[in-house]
């Protein structure tokens, strides 16, 4: 089980807005669970987006008005009788704090009432609710996440990004189609975070070395790649000619085991393995020395865990597993170690 504490750290390099002042108070406290976590960020997160403003945008309303405002819709008008009243129907554009994203933040909010958290979390929640009255609840099971962010709304980012950590982490759906709360992030989503974390803290940490998660072209003959798999890596990291190539997995069980025997879950050894040969391939003329690869497990319960190094048709394919469970400091060493001796840095 990864502390708690521990998954604020890996929220802090996975969003890097955790990084600012307003957040450090959020640091030093303890937390039971993850909902009680995400419930401190989001308070923190929306009391600051309160005193910079709220998103607004413009939402079509229909309306029957006695002072008429936007387009009059005269045949509405005559079948409802509303001139009866001396009134017309209109339609027009309210520039309404009822944006989309303002709606995903405060259906999240309800949710963590609903959670396992304490009645001072409970109590900050409801005082910022005060402020979406004018907002709209939305149905959780139908949350459009494709939102475009720019330079107006930008501070919304980590914000939906821990509301979609709380909706689909803490949420799990029934066979009779009802929700119930869940007490932790389930694999899915921590896996994403996962990988997130480690490509965030290799930025962060390591500015010399270039990190990115860039897609590996296929070594082809003929150049005829029609329905080949894109071959998308999860961490990159390229320094002085030495490239390491980091497939991150976050599962229950990190081994495959038939009988009593282990072994290593052979698509993901594929896959690496495929990865390595092919960005070895397509670089072989500009001087590289080395591409290796990795499996890096988080490291389970489980008494057998992988910790093994190959020697591949000339390439390094090491599987090992990172350890979550210590203080983050134990965590900060073994990324650093991994660095070192595939890059060759010299911290």
């Amino acid at each position: 089980m990864i502390p708690v504490q521990n998954i604020y750290y890996m929220l802090s390099y996975a969003f890097k807005v955790l990084h600012e002042q307003a957040y450090k108070s959020v640091e030093t406290e303890q937390f039971h669970n993850v909902a009680e976590l995400c419930s401190a960020i989001l308070t923190k997160g929306v009391s600051l987006q309160i005193k910079r403003g709220f998103e607004r945008e413009y939402i079509c309303k229909i309306e029957e008005l006695s002072s008429p405002r936007g387009k009059l819709d005269i045949s509405k008008s005559i079948k409802t009788q509303s001139m009866r009243h001396k009134k017309l129907v209109c339609t027009y554009d309210d520039f309404s704090i009822n944006s989309y994203m303002n709606r995903i933040i405060k259906t999240t909010m309800l949710i963590l009432l609903k959670s396992k958290i304490s009645r001072f979390r409970k109590k900050e929640l409801r005082k910022l609710l005060v402020f979406f009255v004018e907002v709209d609840e939305l149905d959780v099971n139908y949350v459009n996440w494709n939102i475009r962010y720019n330079r107006n709304n930008q501070n919304y980012q980590m914000l939906i990004s821990v509301c979609y950590l709380v909706i689909k982490g803490l949420l799990q759906t029934q066979s009779d189609g009802t929700t119930k709360l869940m007490d932790f992030l389930d694999e899915q989503r921590m896996c994403h975070l996962y990988e997130k974390f480690i490509l965030e803290y290799y930025r962060k940490e390591f500015p010399q070395i270039s990190v990115n998660a860039s897609q590996i072209q296929w070594k082809l003959d003929d150049g005829f790649d029609y329905m080949l798999p894109i071959m998308q890596s999860d961490i990159m990291l390229t320094y002085k000619g030495q490239i390491l190539i980091i497939d991150a997995k976050y599962y229950a069980h990190s081994l495959q085991q038939k009988y009593d025997r282990y072994s290593i879950h052979s698509g993901n050894l594929y896959q690496i393995f495929t990865y390595v040969k092919n960005k070895e391939a397509n670089i072989s003329e500009q001087g590289h020395k080395q591409v290796s690869g990795m499996l890096l497990y988080a490291k389970t319960d489980e008494e057998v865990f992988p910790e093994n190094e190959y020697r591949m048709s000339g390439n390094r394919i090491e599987v090992r597993t990172l350890d979550l469970s210590g203080d983050f400091n134990s965590i900060r060493l073994q990324l650093n170690h991994i660095a070192n001796k595939y890059l060759d840095i010299g911290i």
